[in-house]
């Protein structure tokens, strides 16, 4: 399949991705990632070993859009929970923390 990443185009084919990312030791998660195998990798590494290019010429879309189209399953970041707002008494209570039980 013919991409576009960082304005040159690839010709991509799923068995050669999965080729040359074997081997190849999966960096810690952070952002958006891929399922190659069974192991999760971060788009911009599996695009950097597909590209030979640097992380900083393409964006993380770029790739993920271009895995998509070959069959692969991306996972974006999850939003982070919106952190609970408590009432003022609420607040208060627990300050105060829970009665000690004897």
């Amino acid at each position: 399949m013919r991409c576009v990443i960082a304005r040159f185009p690839f010709d991509l084919v799923k068995n050669d991705v999965q080729e040359s990312m074997k081997g190849i030791k999966p960096e810690p998660v952070t952002g958006e990632s891929v399922i190659i195998g069974r192991r999760a990798y971060p788009v911009k590494q599996v695009g950097e070993v597909i590209t030979k290019q640097d992380r900083r010429d393409f964006t993380a879309g770029e790739v993920t859009r271009a895995l998509t189209r070959l069959g692969f399953t991306c996972r974006t970041v999850p939003a982070p929970a919106a952190p609970a707002v408590l009432s003022p008494v609420e607040s208060a209570s627990a300050m105060l923390g829970t009665p000690v039980q004897e």
